[in-house]
């Protein structure tokens, strides 16, 4: 039996009027320490986005949510926050915001392969 370790993932979300707090599910980061993973998988859904704002911009809302993926990814494309460490760089990307691109409370689990259980949570969360 393989051993199962502890992440934590958040929901990406798209709020375009966050004092309305509607919001759209776009996509899942997931950080799991003992398997050195963090991760983001994503979409941008063109139709569901623009009826819930017409007027969002896709390519900034594209740009800001690869930056998402160049911080999971470390390094100086992404410096100075993809010069943290994982945890750090998963709590940064966490952190509550008061911005179109938000994600939601970080919830814990417990997995064996912590790439499948980030293309798991995304059919779950975001896929119809």
């Amino acid at each position: 039996m393989q051993e199962r370790n502890l992440f934590e993932y958040a929901i990406i979300r798209v709020m375009p009027k966050v004092e309305r707090e509607e919001f759209l599910n776009i996509g899942v980061i997931l950080y799991c320490a003992k398997q050195r993973f963090l991760g983001t998988k994503y979409v941008i859904d063109e139709h569901r986005l623009k009826i819930l704002c017409a007027d969002l911009e896709m390519d900034i809302l594209a740009q800001n949510l690869e930056s998402l993926s160049r911080i999971c990814k470390g390094g100086n494309d992404a410096a100075p926050i993809g010069l943290l460490d994982q945890p750090s760089r998963f709590r940064w990307l966490t952190a509550a915001r008061s911005t179109i691109i938000q994600t939601s409370k970080v919830h814990p689990g417990l997995c064996t392969d912590a790439q499948a259980t980030l293309e798991q949570l995304f059919d779950e969360m975001v896929s119809l």
